[in-house]
């Protein structure tokens, strides 16, 4: 009977090993399968958008390039081309048949059945009125959502009209000061500032004072940290909320913007991730969801010579918020700015400040997903 029990033991005990050896493959990504490749070196990636077989890349440098998904060619636009006027770029959103790119000088326009680029200043919003870090087409209502140093602009394409929307709360300014732009459904839009997040209710007139909600770091909102968060990157994963936010802390003011990653489960639930947690720094650049894992493009603020330094990649496990840092060299990445991300379904786009590098993921027992 002892031995009997034994073996009973043994089999459930390499049952029980080989149980967590499935799990473990299963949630922990193989990066050592990951095949790269590098593009556009020594060009400043700050956004990434796709739509009918190109890529677009958005540089702080070198303008605007468009990348051919099916033959592999390079198209460049940029003062060096003479194609646009301007080479410094945040942000670029894609629709059937424009692009737009936001730039510190307004908002360019590429209609692709012209082939051409105008641009747009805008009248409101004093001498940062023109200055624009983020856009965000809607299709559903054929939309563009313009993320302004002030104000929010909604450009409506079918009337073909724009309107300013001046979201300062009180006498906070930098309530107005736009950072980022998500589309959360088929009802909400969210903005990030640089004290808090604005919640727009589509289903109401923007004009309609009811169909705005705005919070900051009060009322137990990001756990009441800091005299304030600069909100730099949302994503929507499962009933939970990320926000990615800046790091500004100085010798004087330790305690201004002070970091990392916010997750709210939309009801009053706050979770804080940062370096304690194993980040390498408190910035955060931008955030990517594949399957179970979320990218973070990391960076840490100097306090003394008040400057940023990139801090690398990081995996963070949506279900157990493990933190795992990705060493760069495996996937030959050059540098540790990580600024942009844009997931096509098979590969990682990962804008860095000195390219562009496209990671194809081999490892089939991650499932990863496209979804956002």
């Amino acid at each position: 009977m002892k031995v009997i029990n034994s073996e009973i033991f043994k089999t459930f005990a390499l049952r029980k090993l080989l149980f967590f050896i499935v799990v473990f493959a299963l949630t922990i990504p193989n990066l050592a399968q990951v095949k790269s490749e590098i593009f556009l070196k020594g060009a400043a990636i700050t956004d990434i958008d796709e739509e009918g077989g190109f890529l677009w890349v958005a540089t702080y440098g070198q303008g605007i390039y468009r990348y051919s998904l099916t033959d592999g060619k390079w198209v460049n636009y940029s003062t060096s081309t003479g194609n646009i006027d301007n080479d410094l770029f945040y942000a670029v959103e894609v629709s059937k048949n424009f692009v737009w790119a936001a730039s510190v000088e307004g908002l360019y326009t590429f209609t692709k059945k012209a082939g051409r680029w105008g641009k747009r200043k805008f009248a409101q919003g004093g001498e940062f009125g023109n200055w624009i870090r983020s856009l965000r087409y809607d299709p559903s209502q054929n939309v563009l959502w313009i993320g302004r140093f002030r104000n929010i602009t909604r450009f409506d394409l079918k009337t073909r009209r724009y309107n300013d929307i001046n979201r300062v709360q009180g006498t906070d300014e930098k309530s107005n000061t736009i950072k980022s732009i998500e589309l959360d459904g088929d009802s909400l839009i969210w903005f990030g500032t640089e004290s808090g997040v604005h919640i727009y209710n589509k289903k109401k007139k923007f004009t309609d004072p009811s169909a705005w909600r705005y919070f900051t770091n009060k009322q137990k909102a990001f756990k009441e940290e800091g005299k304030t968060v600069s909100v730099s990157s949302i994503l929507f994963e499962g009933k939970n909320i990320w926000f990615g936010t800046d790091e500004f802390v100085t010798v004087d003011d330790p305690d201004f913007n002070l970091g990392g990653i916010y997750i709210f489960d939309r009801k009053i639930n706050w979770d804080r991730i940062y370096k304690r947690d194993g980040l390498g720094g408190n910035g955060i650049y931008a955030l990517c969801r594949i399957g179970n894992y979320i990218w973070t493009g990391v960076y840490e603020f100097d306090k003394q010579q008040k400057v940023e330094y990139g801090k690398g990649l990081y995996l963070i496990n949506r279900v157990t918020r493990k933190v795992t840092p990705v060493d760069l060299n495996e996937l030959n990445v050059t540098s540790s700015t990580i600024l942009s991300f844009h997931f096509d379904g098979t590969n990682l786009w990962i804008g860095t400040s000195e390219g562009l590098v496209k990671l194809e993921i081999e490892n089939k027992l991650a499932e990863w997903s496209a979804e956002k």
